[in-house]
């Protein structure tokens, strides 16, 4: 099928209206009429991922991040950013991108599942869509409570993760969750107004930790790969439901750095 219509059933269900203004999805590079049988799926178009869709036959290949993200002066081969565009049209892939649309219709009430939060509310709304609030991350009642240590052995395995950073007191008891997959330090103050104990997120520095515990908040800081790789497997599953004639191949799930 064309590229152009497997766009049309992926912005049917997270339709680029939903973006946040700063934000840049959709079609980023390549042909909208090309022929598309086998799709890559990944978190990021970095190098050895756009080399990873080639070896696997793909025509086209999904990001959550977009790879243009800042206007562009020139697309050349002597640029880290624009070489992965050449590279991209050379080798005839078409290349979409679906960050903050997603974010909002499809990984806020995933990673509040994942979770298995209860009686979860929109943590953050942006928008209201069909007369129903949407927005980044969700908060809800952790189903048993647990002190702030056991809170991080749990997210730990739900996650799938080796590791997390934590501030906060680890005998605190925790009943109420928020998160907010990817950078999350805008998401102390919403967290704090839907009276959460603990919030999960990532990219959580210093000052950011502090200040959200001296205001009576938790962080769990599960990395921003860790909260987001959910999105290669969802997404997986949602094309192969909705269009079962494409073979989709998912990038392995490699996390970006390593705790010592």
């Amino acid at each position: 099928m064309l590229c152009k219509e497997i766009i049309t059933v992926i912005e049917a269900a997270y339709p680029k209206s939903a973006a946040l203004d700063f934000d840049n999805v959709g079609l980023q590079a390549g042909r909208s009429e090309k022929e598309v049988n086998c799709v890559y799926l990944a978190l990021d178009a970095t190098e050895k991922v756009i080399e990873q869709a080639k070896e696997a036959g793909a025509d086209m290949l999904i990001t959550h991040h977009p790879l243009i993200f800042s206007p562009l002066k020139h697309v050349t081969d002597e640029d880290f950013i624009s070489r992965r565009i050449v590279n991209l049209i050379q080798s005839d892939i078409s290349y979409y991108a679906m960050h903050t649309n997603y974010d909002v219709l499809g990984m806020a009430e995933l990673s509040g599942r994942i979770l298995e939060l209860e009686d979860t509310e929109v943590l953050d709304i942006t928008s209201e869509i069909n007369g129903v609030p949407e927005g980044i991350g969700r908060a809800g009642a952790l189903k048993n409570t647990m002190t702030l240590e056991e809170c991080c052995v749990y997210v730990k395995n739900k996650l799938g993760l080796g590791s997390v950073k934590v501030f906060g007191d680890m005998d605190r008891k925790v009943v109420r969750l928020a998160v907010s997959p990817g950078s999350g330090k805008s998401a102390v103050l919403p967290a704090l107004r839907t009276g959460a104990d603990v919030l999960v997120t990532g990219d959580i520095g210093h000052h950011d930790g502090l200040d959200a515990v001296e205001q009576g908040l938790a962080v769990i800081d599960a990395g921003h790969y860790g909260t987001e790789y959910i999105f290669i497997d969802d997404m997986k599953e949602f094309l192969q439901t909705r269009l079962p004639c494409l073979k989709v191949v998912t990038a392995p799930i490699i996390h970006p750095f390593q705790v010592l």
